[in-house]
């Protein structure tokens, strides 16, 4: 279950990442109540899988799930660049992610 419960504060993490460029600056108050909101979500979660798991392993697999939730939504949501580079580099970070998790049960 902690595993699951750090997936979710991982998607979170994304929620917060993204709606960090919505909130322009923390000028606009919706993108912003929900930018914290999701930030605290996220890091309660992290607290939570934490109390079972190896905080480097979680932190790692946490800031992995966000990462790539964030570039992916990137490339969605604001055109950011898809290059051969950038999927390669973020394919790595996923084979991390599953790799931690694999030796950490």
């Amino acid at each position: 279950m902690s595993w699951v419960t750090l997936f979710v504060a991982g998607l979170f993490e994304v929620v917060w990442a993204v709606g960090l460029e919505y909130s322009d600056g923390f000028s606009k108050p919706v993108p912003t109540a929900i930018t914290v909101a999701a930030l605290v979500v996220s890091m309660v979660l992290l607290a939570r899988a934490v109390q079972n798991l190896p905080i480097g392993t979680a932190y790692a697999v946490w800031t992995g799930i966000g990462a790539v939730g964030t570039v992916v939504l990137g490339v969605v949501l604001f055109d950011e660049p898809v290059t051969l580079a950038r999927v390669g580099f973020l394919a790595l970070v996923v084979v991390g992610i599953v790799g931690l998790n694999l030796v950490s049960h």
